[in-house]
């Protein structure tokens, strides 16, 4: 998701400062900064030598499978709040963050900014919402504007290919096993390109508070199944034949994205393009 943030900005020729362990593919030495997050890092002093206006936050534990339950999550709360309080000691300008539709409490099924409880059932939801409130309180204090986007379910371009749009694409292309699915549920997929598309609208527009970032068009997952297959000339019936009701995961889970389409936001990709 970095890589297709940075990609718009220098696009529409927004000058970025890239903080992280590793220089990303496509990025100048000159616009990097080496630093671990999680490690002995001075945050003043991070901030300070990156002069940055604006600090967008997309750094968080997610190998696939793990982060749901992973003690990293306690960690990144620690450095995410650090970082926040650096940046606006520093006289930083504007904090945009990435959440995730996890903080709500998805018993609900249909997620609104203004309405939906936010009751997290996994400890990567709870110490997202606990960020997202600490960092709010920061930033109240120093008077900087806050805007926090919650993700739901990105797909596209370097994605990590045990996720289940790039798992049925390789089942279908036969270079993996079919395994099922909790075929007749109903999720809200968005490409990544308009995911990278919010968070740059929550930069640059008097954006402030949480947002949704999610294309609000439920999709069933068997749908996404048959049009995956149908790209693929492949049958279906491998992946559906083995796929059953899984417990405890919602039936429905679809956002409401109005506050993000109040912005001048739009969602370019159809839900049919889930299949390329």
């Amino acid at each position: 998701m970095g890589r297709s943030v940075l990609d718009l900005l220098k696009r529409e020729g927004i000058e970025t400062v890239v903080v992280g362990r590793r220089l990303p593919q496509g990025v100048s030495a000159s616009n990097f900064v080496e630093a671990d997050l999680l490690g002995s890092v001075d945050f003043d002093v991070l901030v300070k030598s990156s002069g940055a206006t604006h600090l967008l936050h997309l750094a968080w534990y997610a190998e696939h499978g793990k982060y749901w339950k992973s003690p990293l999550n306690l960690r990144w709360v620690d450095a995410t709040v650090r970082l926040a309080e650096a940046f606006c000691r520093a006289g930083g300008q504007k904090v945009v963050m990435a959440g995730t539709c996890a903080e709500y409490d998805w018993t609900y099924g249909y997620c609104n900014e203004y309405t939906t409880p936010l009751n997290p059932a996994t400890l990567y939801g709870i110490t997202k919402d606990a960020t997202r409130r600490m960092v709010t309180a920061i930033c109240a204090e120093h008077k900087i504007p806050f805007a926090w986007g919650r993700i739901f379910l990105p797909y596209g371009q370097f994605e990590d290919r045990r996720r289940l749009v790039p798992a049925l694409i390789d089942v279908f292309e036969g270079k993996r096993e079919p395994f099922g699915v909790n075929a007749s549920a109903y999720r809200d997929f968005l490409n990544v390109a308009d995911v990278a598309n919010g968070f740059r609208h929550l930069l640059k527009e008097a954006a402030f508070g949480w947002f949704n970032i999610c294309s609000a068009q439920p999709i069933k997952i068997s749908d996404v199944v048959e049009l995956i297959a149908s790209s693929r000339n492949a049958d279906p019936k491998i992946v559906l034949n083995l796929s059953a009701e899984r417990l405890g995961e919602p039936h429905f889970l679809v956002g409401n994205n109005q506050k993000l389409l109040d912005l001048g936001w739009k969602n370019n990709n159809n839900i049919k393009g889930i299949c390329c």
